[in-house]
């Protein structure tokens, strides 16, 4: 076990995944970002892991690709949401190279990766499935700021947090006609849709925390069976444990929209992005009319 292993973070092998692919001939390139939110997020799964990578299954396939891409990573304007089903069939030829996959799964779990990284592209632009996070990343693409500044997104983000209620929806219905996203609903974006966003987020994130703890758990187990002490991250109390866990996923959340924007949403700017508690989702289904 490698000690960067030790680290709550994944760490991914995509340089040497891209360094394979750069070796192998008439290979179309594949994008870094997208592959290494791909490993990651498999890695962070409750798939199995061999030396290293992350073990392919059409159900690993499937549970990344359709049920866990929407929540987490949002592209760049200039980035094609194609490149995570891209990066997936690189994992599976790399996997059938390594000898882990024989002829028949290789092109089994290559036509799923590709039909269902076609579906995956469609959710990305589903306005009813975005997250908080991938939902200020659209809005600062969409009025040019410059997303590698820090300040500048800061700067957007107070401005956009003087702005009324019935002003900041607004500039989320903007995102539908411009074609940034698609129509979410015939009820478009109301105090309903503004609870969902909300809920997600807060699931997403909390899968996230708990998918690198996981991690930790499992590799805790095996410098246990190694004789290796206890890394520090381990060995405080649980509630650090679960506080380095929350930043970490942050921080990973910020590497697939914008970077440095899920903190300031949770730490700056609660406002803009309210995850509601039971008590906020009670009073809003006590209020709606009776079916």
């Amino acid at each position: 076990m490698n000690d960067e292993d030790l680290r709550l973070a994944p760490r991914t092998r995509a340089a040497d995944l891209l360094t394979w692919a750069a070796a192998g001939q008439d290979r179309a390139p594949v994008a870094e970002a997208p592959l290494r939110a791909v490993l990651a997020l498999l890695e962070l799964g409750e798939g199995r892991m061999h030396d290293g990578w992350p073990e392919l299954t059409s159900d690993a396939v499937e549970h990344l690709l359709y049920e866990r891409l929407h929540l987490y990573v949002q592209p760049a304007p200039e980035e094609d949401p194609l490149a995570y089903g891209d990066a997936v069939r690189l994992l599976v030829d790399h996997q059938r190279a390594a000898k882990r996959l024989n002829a028949k799964r290789q092109e089994r779990l290559h036509a799923e990766a590709e039909w269902q990284g076609e579906v995956a592209a469609g959710l990305l632009r589903r306005a009813d499935l975005v997250t908080w996070p991938r939902l200020y990343a659209v809005l600062l693409h969409a009025h040019g700021v410059d997303v590698t500044d820090l300040a500048a997104v800061r700067d957007w983000l107070t401005g956009f947090a003087g702005l009324d209620e019935e002003e900041r929806l607004a500039g989320y219905e903007a995102l539908v006609p411009t074609g940034w996203l698609d129509e979410p609903d015939e009820q478009g974006w109301g105090p309903g849709r503004v609870l969902s966003v909300g809920m997600a987020t807060d699931g997403a994130r909390r899968l996230l925390e708990q998918g690198l703890m996981r991690r930790s758990y499992r590799n805790l187990a095996e410098l246990t069976a190694l004789g290796r002490p206890m890394p520090d991250e381990l060995a405080g109390g649980f509630e650090e444990f679960e506080a380095a866990a929350a930043a970490v996923a942050l921080d990973l959340l910020g590497e697939w929209t914008v970077p440095g924007l899920p903190r300031l949403l949770v730490e700056e700017f609660p406002e803009l992005a309210p995850e509601p508690g039971a008590e906020e989702i009670e009073a809003y289904l006590a209020q709606l009319p009776p079916e």
